[in-house]
């Protein structure tokens, strides 16, 4: 593990003190799991949209939220079904279900981000826990 020494503004810190002391946690743990959810694993993702992903960090909630509501069109959904359901691609089919393919995981991967930084400025948990009544 590294130390590392921040200066960081007073009411940012008594946020996360604060967000502390209701979790019954240490100060270093909640700003280390903020850190986490903040900066992404990029070992998996593909290299043209590294950057793009660490830069959503910076837009704002409403940028953050037009993207989680991002699909594709019905005719590239059409389009991929019915080239994934077919047996026999020739290469042109082959290259635009990979095209297909490949925009799909890019606009999943910009979704997931951008509700992972949502629920982490908003303090809730993704998927919010169900409760008792």
């Amino acid at each position: 593990m590294t130390t590392i020494t921040l200066d960081l503004p007073d009411a940012l810190v008594q946020r996360a003190g604060q967000a502390a002391r209701v979790m019954h946690r240490t100060l270093p743990e909640v700003l280390t799991v903020m850190l986490q959810g903040a900066l992404p694993a990029l070992d998996d993702v593909p290299p043209q949209l590294q950057a793009e992903l660490l830069e959503m960090t910076w837009l704002d909630d409403q940028s953050l939220l037009e993207i989680a509501k991002e699909s594709m069109s019905p005719q590239e959904q059409a389009q991929l079904a019915k080239l994934s359901m077919k047996a026999d691609l020739g290469p042109d089919e082959q290259a635009m279900l990979e095209s297909l393919r490949a925009h799909y995981g890019e606009l999943t991967l910009r979704k997931a981000r951008a509700l992972a930084l949502m629920s982490v400025r908003s303090g809730k948990g993704l998927l919010g826990a169900k409760r008792a009544n």
